[in-house]
């Protein structure tokens, strides 16, 4: 997809639950470029006394609440992975609310181009203004160790996760640009030094 002269080239980056999204974006963000992650707007949409968490606690019940009044927000996913029409409802909800935090943060927004931190990026569509998709990749096997660790989750609930999403041979089908997160630190800071060249480039000769 083209970009105006004015407008920053978007970079969406996604990939599986325990790929390394994160780290990636973390060498973006200390390159000095503006990343903005989905996550975190959707934390924000939810926060406690929000609206948004009204509705989602009227539709799931006080279970997903925290005894501080927060959302659980690993008890809320166990129920939309349990269940496919709370899974839509929820995303129905969000989804939009999201996307408008997100466009009104790229408009303010004059880099040669910003990173935008998407989990479920290649499963919906609502992200028909990103400019070009990069995925974060590893095998199953490291996903699996990697998540496990981080959200302190058991295996089967995690492989269920992954088995959720899309499949890993669609994802890097659809990408414009991979990293493949599965050697060192410094390897991956290397990799994502090369793409940080290439899209200044890009915007650059567009």
């Amino acid at each position: 997809m083209s970009t105006s002269d004015t407008s920053p080239l978007t970079i969406g980056l996604t990939g599986g639950i325990g790929s390394g999204k994160s780290a990636v974006s973390q060498i973006f963000t200390d390159l000095g470029v503006t990343v903005i992650d989905t996550d975190l707007l959707s934390r924000e949409l939810v926060k406690q006394g929000s609206p948004l968490l009204n509705k989602i606690k009227q539709y799931f019940g006080n279970e997903i609440i925290s005894k501080s009044g927060e959302l659980d927000r690993k008890q809320l996913r166990q129920l939309v992975f349990k269940d496919k029409a709370k899974k839509q409802w929820l995303e129905k909800l969000l989804h939009p609310e999201i996307k408008y935090l997100l466009l009104e943060q790229l408009k303010k927004i004059s880099e040669i181009y910003v990173v935008v931190v998407v989990p479920l990026l290649l499963e919906n569509n609502n992200y028909n203004f990103i400019n070009r998709i990069l995925v974060v990749d590893c095998s199953e096997a490291l996903q699996l160790s990697r998540a496990i660790t981080r959200d302190q989750s058991s295996s089967d609930e995690i492989k269920k996760i992954i088995a959720s999403q899309m499949p890993r041979s669609k994802r890097l089908m659809l990408a414009d640009d991979i990293i493949v997160n599965e050697g060192t630190l410094e390897s991956l800071e290397e990799k994502v030094l090369e793409l940080h060249e290439k899209y200044q480039k890009l915007k650059q000769n567009n």
